[in-house]
């Protein structure tokens, strides 16, 4: 059977780029994540991962280029290595190991290890590509389906556009979407993968979209603070008042995302995981009962 087109794109690129790796007898094979496809390459003495920068990902605000910086600035020991990196693809190392379970995250919340590892993300050098959540906020608003917009959401949307962001803790280099199933288990430690969405700005955004991206419950969250204050940012009280003043942002963030989503794939999932933050801004056409 002849190769699919990503494919074959995806071996001349090799071969012209990374020509020590030999692609001959290598599988190519598909990897489904939230936002999309990449590759994994296998074969003798080769595993890599390939992600293209699609039409869709661009929609999504993601830029292999900034991803590529960021790694290459932040994530030495923490993510996967860049190989090689242009406008339309980025080719990492492949982390072997296992995809942390819920179980094992709430392990690493408890023990204070997550803390750690998001601790020592925030103390790496920054990567020039500032976070820039208006500009976000407006990609994303251009995309939403019209008819499921009310006079309501109009009206938080401007508020939100005209806002200014809470003033930052710490600008550091942040991943933005810390979830198990992009922690790999290594050992007796863990790496992160999928930092398309990293970018620069305020530790306490890292945390609050950790917290909310987790649904964590208000102990767990007490639980990351205090391992965290002893790695990172140490005014407990200061930094724990940040992150409330974050979490509207990152609720606003996640709505708009998961209506883009599901624009993009017709999934109903990304609906009923929007309902949350709709509920929490009151966004259906009639008055809340709440």
């Amino acid at each position: 059977m002849a190769p699919l087109p990503a494919e074959a794109a995806l071996r001349r690129l090799i071969e012209n780029e990374l020509p020590a790796v030999k692609t001959a007898g290598c599988r190519f094979s598909p990897v489904q994540g939230l936002t999309g496809e990449s590759w994994r390459i296998e074969g003798e003495g080769v595993q890599l991962l390939a992600r293209q920068q699609s039409a869709e990902k661009t929609a999504l605000g993601v830029s292999r280029r900034r991803e590529a910086r960021v790694l290459r600035s932040a994530g030495e020991g923490l993510g996967p290595q860049v190989l090689m990196q242009n406008n339309q693809w980025i080719i990492l190392e492949w982390l072997s190991g296992d995809v942390v379970t819920e179980a094992h995250f709430t392990r690493l919340n408890q023990q204070g290890d997550l803390a750690r590892l998001v601790a020592r993300l925030h103390q790496r050098p920054l990567s020039g590509y500032p976070l820039n959540l208006h500009r976000q906020f407006a990609r994303y608003w251009q995309q939403l389906d019209r008819r499921r917009l009310t006079p309501a959401w109009l009206r938080l949307h401007q508020r939100f556009l005209q806002a200014s962001q809470p003033s930052s803790l710490k600008i550091a280099p942040l991943h933005m979407d810390i979830h198990p199933g992009n922690l790999i288990a290594q050992g007796e430690g863990v790496r992160l993968i999928d930092w398309e969405y990293a970018a620069d700005g305020d530790i306490a955004l890292e945390i609050a979209a950790l917290f909310r991206g987790n649904a964590w419950s208000a102990d767990n969250q007490l639980r990351f603070l205090r391992h965290y204050v002893h790695e990172g940012y140490h005014d407990l009280p200061l930094l724990s008042t940040q992150v409330q003043r974050w979490l509207p942002w990152v609720d606003y963030l996640m709505l708009l995302w998961f209506e883009v989503r599901w624009q993009q794939t017709g999934d109903s999932e990304f609906l009923r995981w929007g309902a949350v933050q709709r509920r929490r801004f009151c966004l259906s056409s009639s008055p809340c009962s709440e």
